[in-house]
């Protein structure tokens, strides 16, 4: 698919440099900014596009402007004032949101953006670092269908499975529901794997049968080996988990959902930061298991 006109792309993190690439091989005109200049300027020696000096600079004459930053604080300083995003586009363009943030925030932004008259979606997504790269993400997005529409063509680029779930909020809430499932599969994995190597079990022959059965799942296909290992050095940060969990649970209170194996794998995840894992892969819950 070919996608012509003008877009900036906003943080160019492990997820957002490959995302905004994949803009530009798909044919869109691509300006980006990242708060490290340093890091713009690589992806425009990479792609090509242009880089801006801020995030309005970048924003200006773009249809549709991404953003892919760190948390709350982050988007709101990269979106609002008189530098954000809002401030550099024209009525009628739309704001895509790929960060992980609360439902809170993504409903305060659509009313922002609608004062300024341009769309807005929170679009979070699930895939990890090798689905940016390989443009094989999966995209969950809140906000007026009509501009879901409008856009999805644009984040086909990078998405495999690109769904609109709702009204404004709907997206985060989607991806708080992925992190909640995701926690109790990566501690149940690790439990499982641990339990293997100490009956003696040839642990890659177990997932290599339990992964054609009941038991299978993304996290085992991409990290039931490097567990075993003991390989934490890439991937999803520790510290991004803890992040997420905490507005899942934050939600939680508002709603009355009860989320007990969630607050309990926070807690964990909590002890892996303590031995300095913050920056280790989801997997490391394995870590605590095996003591490696």
């Amino acid at each position: 698919m070919s996608t012509k006109g003008k877009a900036a792309f906003i943080g160019l993190g492990v997820m957002g440099y490959p995302m905004a690439g994949h803009l530009a091989a798909k044919g869109l005109d691509v300006t980006v900014y990242n708060r490290t200049a340093a890091k713009a300027a690589a992806w425009v020696e990479q792609h090509g596009g242009n880089a801006g000096v801020t995030p309005a600079e970048a924003a200006d004459g773009a249809e549709f402007v991404f953003t892919c930053v760190g948390n709350d604080d982050d988007l709101r300083a990269v979106v609002l004032g008189e530098t954000g995003a809002l401030a550099g586009m024209a009525k009628g363009a739309c704001l895509i949101d790929n960060t992980t943030t609360s439902a809170m925030l993504a409903r305060e932004l659509f009313e922002a953006a609608a004062g300024h008259g341009v769309d807005f979606l929170d679009a979070p997504v699930s895939g990890g670092q090798a689905g940016a790269e390989g443009g094989a993400l999966t995209v969950m997005v809140g906000g007026d269908e009509a501009a879901f529409q409008r856009a999805k063509p644009a984040m086909d680029c990078y998405g495999k499975a690109v769904t609109w779930m709702g009204p404004p909020g709907a997206g985060q809430l989607t991806k708080m529901v992925n992190q909640i499932c995701i926690a109790g599969l990566v501690q149940g994995l690790a439990e499982g794997m641990n339990f293997a190597r100490r009956a003696g079990l040839d642990g890659e022959k177990v997932l290599g049968v339990i992964s054609k059965g009941a038991a299978q799942s993304w996290q085992m296909e991409n990290r039931g080996s490097t567990m075993l290992k003991g390989e934490f050095e890439f991937g999803f940060a520790v510290d991004w988990m803890r992040k997420d969990l905490g507005i899942c649970m934050a939600e939680a209170n508002k709603n009355g959902a009860r989320l007990p194996v969630a607050a309990l794998v926070d807690q964990f995840y909590k002890h892996v930061q303590a031995k300095g894992g913050s920056h280790y892969d989801t997997s490391s819950l394995m870590y605590l298991l095996t003591g490696d």
